[in-house]
């Protein structure tokens, strides 16, 4: 078991489809490590079918996943995030909540698989896509020596992670 534990907050817009699947995963790479959550600015109120489609596929649990506010994190009992990753570029260039705790902050947005037009199939492809581009990520994020590394050189790798395959447009803002 590690020294301690790190809270993580995936944001998007509707928190239904890329944060939802982040979180998921997140939570089984990282259990014992890690603690995931998401949520968005505009949260759609429901999960994407897709989505709970694809983790339930791959074997993740889906029980609990929800779409909810990020008002929620930044209330006064909410748990104190390390991280918070914004994943799609709407969210990324909104005006985010105060953080409790100044956690560190990357973007790592990847295309909606949610806004894919098309039969199903393409539907559920794009999910899968948006999946792999998160569980690299992830993989990346995890295997980081977060104990031992200085702040200047985690932010670094922090968004060099970000700009992985299947990264959207970046940041100008955003070292």
């Amino acid at each position: 078991m590690p020294a301690r534990s790190y809270n993580v907050l995936f944001l998007c817009t509707g928190n239904s489809a890329r944060s939802i699947l982040a979180e998921a995963i997140l939570n089984r790479e990282g259990q014992g490590v890690f603690r995931a959550f998401s949520a968005g600015s505009a949260p759609k109120g429901e999960v994407n079918p897709f989505a709970l489609k694809v983790l339930e596929t791959l074997g993740y649990p889906t029980a609990g996943l929800r779409s909810k506010s990020w008002s929620e994190f930044a209330a006064p009992d909410a748990p104190v995030m390390d991280f918070v990753f914004t994943v799609c570029d709407n969210a990324a260039g909104e005006s985010c909540p105060v953080w409790p705790g100044q956690p560190m902050t990357a973007h790592w947005g990847i295309e909606d698989p949610a806004a894919v037009d098309g039969t199903d199939f393409e539907k559920h492809t794009a999910f899968l896509t948006a999946y792999r581009y998160l569980k690299n990520r992830i993989d990346a994020f995890t295997s980081l020596p977060l104990a031992s590394v200085d702040a200047i050189s985690l932010g670094a790798r922090l968004r060099n992670i970000g700009r992985s395959d299947g990264a959207t447009r970046p940041r100008p803002d955003v070292a």
